[in-house]
């Protein structure tokens, strides 16, 4: 009996190693598949299936850790700190703390791009260098339709500045992220993910009156970007800064999804700041208002618009001398299109002008005035 009691005994751990046993190529085969997905989806993952054991440098993991290392130490010193003070004198106080990016130094000065929303408000401006000096700034220009912010300072006291990338981006390419996460403390951390979007549009509602007033175009990431690291810089494996990074969602079933400026985007808008102290963009003159956002009633009885139009953007005040009144546009107008291309809401007619037009250039636009249409030609100012 004892002896067929061992037995039973002996066959039960014989078939508990088994299981551990395929339970182990189970989870080798499970990494296999997951590796070839990941293949499939364009990032190269290197694996030998052979030797369990391998090295770090057979896995090429120790030169993609070399090849990180070397974008980081290239960039990071061109990374800034950039401290938002209210008030003056014994007064003044730090409201705020984000990151900046050194992108040109000329003529004794050097140039600091940064978020629009970093120096928000601010009373004077100081940015922080990467070995910790305190530099006095001077703003240059600000944008708040693109979120972006050009800083100069003096020149003396840069070393080094940072490459803008010139070619687009792709999704799955390595991004880094460089800047102070929640302030000063952690200056110069760096995050490393992947490009997870292109064309990205984020709404900005910028007179905070509940309706979206632009939608500024970013590229989306995963690399970490927190509380700080607002106009830091977003960079590839040469180092070269492919995005100015600009906010994240943070919500609680979130994870991973922050937004960078492109340098497509960046670039021109970066050039007018420094240069100009704003952007020009195409000015006709008139406030507005989305055609969806008005009851059906309304738009019938006091615009006698037809009921087949139910989209166009509703005049509301035109201002004196300006392109709109010269065109004889009129409170209480729909535009529906502009040269030729229909116009649904505000921001698709923005999105035309600031994108297919330029100031002095003349547009054409399909206008319904007491319910019926009527065509009128608008010369674009610069504003």
């Amino acid at each position: 009996m004892f002896e067929q009691e061992k037995n039973e005994q002996q066959t039960k751990r014989v078939k508990k190693r088994s299981r551990f046993a395929y339970g182990v190529f189970g989870a080798i085969t499970a990494a296999f598949l997951i590796t070839g997905l990941f293949q499939w989806k364009g990032i190269s993952v290197d694996i030998n299936v052979g030797e369990p054991t391998a090295q770090a440098d057979e896995l090429n993991l120790g030169k993609d850790k070399e090849a990180v290392t070397q974008a980081i130490e290239k960039a990071s010193d061109a990374v800034v700190g950039i401290s938002n003070v209210k008030g003056n004198g014994d007064m003044a106080q730090k409201a705020g703390t984000g990151s900046g990016v050194i992108y040109k130094k000329d003529d004794g000065k050097a140039y600091v791009v940064t978020n629009h929303h970093v120096i928000q408000g601010a009373d004077q401006l100081e940015v922080i260098m990467h070995d910790g000096e305190k530099v006095s700034a001077s703003l240059k220009g600000s944008d708040p339709m693109t979120d972006l912010a050009v800083l100069q300072i003096d020149g003396k006291h840069v070393e080094s500045v940072a490459d803008l990338a010139e070619e687009d981006v792709e999704v799955g390419q390595t991004a880094i992220a460089i800047g102070n996460p929640l302030g000063m403390e952690f200056a110069g951390s760096a995050t490393q993910g992947i490009i997870s979007g292109l064309n990205r549009n984020i709404p900005i509602d910028i007179n905070k009156d509940g309706q979206p007033d632009w939608q500024t175009e970013v590229i989306q990431t995963d690399a970490a970007i927190n509380p700080g690291n607002s106009g830091g810089a977003l960079v590839n494996m040469d180092g070269e800064v492919i995005g100015i990074n600009s906010m994240k969602i943070a919500k609680e079933e979130v994870e991973g999804i922050g937004f960078s400026i492109p340098m497509n985007v960046a670039k021109p808008v970066i050039e007018d700041l420094e240069t100009e102290g704003e952007v020009k963009r195409p000015y006709m003159g008139v406030s507005l208002k989305d055609v969806s956002q008005i009851p059906a009633e309304y738009l019938q009885q006091r615009l006698q618009l037809p009921a087949d139009v139910q989209q166009g953007v509703i005049v509301g005040q035109v201002a004196p001398d300006s392109p709109a009144q010269e065109a004889g546009l009129q409170q209480y107008d729909v535009i529906t299109e502009v040269d030729g291309e229909k116009v649904a809401n505000l921001l698709e007619l923005r999105h035309y002008l600031y994108d297919e037009t330029k100031a002095n250039e003349e547009v054409e636009l399909t206008v319904y005035r007491n319910g019926e249409q009527t065509e009128t030609t608008l010369k674009l100012a610069a504003k």
